[in-house]
């Protein structure tokens, strides 16, 4: 088994996007009435009251300047909902974002897209099935020596949810 790192969007580029997101845009607090909202910064959904933003994020393109990787045609950047101000971080365990069809697209370490799979959760109940579905569909990504990390895609906009990375030698 292949050890991985699921990771949200740090700390340092949160503040960054709080200032000015990938599109360059100034970000834009709103008080969400309905809840539910996947916030990757703490990697939950919102609750109905809390502060958050829409803001334009490029994960490729944040790894490969991280890795010196150019990613070329497949640099892009989405919507992704974050806590208006600087919160706790992850509180559950699991893997987030579960009970739902998403994709795990598979990235190189030149930053080219390898594939992808559907994870399908139609007939999987509860979070224990939700974890093992999602765990089954990471080995099978990184039993392949040539993925480097894999972001995990919303089906119903392809928007992204979080990235999960080949734990480093000697530590995370």
């Amino acid at each position: 088994m292949t050890t991985r790192v699921s990771r949200l969007i740090t700390h340092e580029v949160l503040k960054e996007l709080r200032s000015a997101d990938d599109a360059g845009r100034r970000m834009v607090p709103v008080l969400d009435e309905e809840g539910g909202a996947p916030l990757r910064c703490c990697l939950r959904h919102s609750e109905r009251g809390e502060r958050i933003a829409l803001v334009s994020y490029a994960p490729l393109r944040r790894w490969a300047a991280e890795t010196g990787v150019d990613p070329g045609a497949y640099d892009e950047q989405g919507p992704v909902f974050i806590h208006a101000e600087e919160c706790g971080g992850p509180a559950g365990q699991g893997h987030p974002f579960t009970g739902a069809h998403r994709t795990v697209r598979r990235y190189s370490a030149d930053g080219h897209i390898l594939g992808g799979r559907l994870v399908d959760v139609e007939s999987t109940t509860g979070a224990t099935a939700f974890d093992h579905a999602f765990d089954h569909a990471f080995e099978e990504a990184f039993a392949d020596p040539e993925v480097a990390l894999v972001h995990v895609r919303a089906v119903e906009y392809g928007c992204f949810l979080y990235e999960v990375r080949r734990a480093e030698v000697g530590g995370v």
